[in-house]
């Protein structure tokens, strides 16, 4: 069985996410969207809730497992018995952070593979940092996550 993980905060998760794990679950037999959980950062939204919103934009996708992970991504990864990592990229920016991110996890553990998908054009702007900032300023965020999510952030302001 050919499994990957793609990794993230998904602080909201948005449509770039989406995208990202639409077209993973297309290329393996099993994907595993495993939410890093930092312990020391405050999140927009709590774990829990990001888990929940998650399960419900895959819940379409047979294949797709939601989860949570603490820790470094190469012992959650051991843990699962998966060799490969999903990360999307943005821009030349992003692949210099990925490139390094991905140089030490070989280093750690050697047996473990990056794989790169590239955004769509719609996307490439997108991140969960400028919707968070959206939110916080009272904008509507449909545009930039999946409608569960928007209406989550909406509800939450009252």
């Amino acid at each position: 069985m050919r499994r990957a993980i793609y990794p993230g905060s998904f602080d909201p998760p948005t449509l770039g996410h989406l995208d990202v794990i639409e077209r993973a679950a297309r290329l393996f037999d099993e994907l595993v969207v495993a939410i890093g959980v930092n312990t020391d950062k405050a999140p927009f939204l709590p774990a829990d809730d990001r888990l929940a919103l998650l399960k419900e934009c895959t819940s379409t996708l047979d294949n797709v497992k939601v989860t949570t992970f603490q820790g470094l991504l190469v012992d959650y990864a051991r843990s699962v018995e998966c060799g490969v990592l999903v990360r999307g990229l943005r821009a030349v920016s992003d692949f210099e952070y990925e490139f390094r991110v991905a140089m030490a996890n070989r280093k750690l553990d050697p047996s473990i593979e990056t794989v790169f998908l590239i955004t769509r054009d719609e996307y490439s702007f997108l991140s969960s940092t400028v919707v968070r900032e959206v939110a916080r300023l009272g904008g509507d965020p449909s545009g930039f996550v999946p409608e569960p999510v928007a209406r989550f952030i909406v509800g939450r302001r009252g």
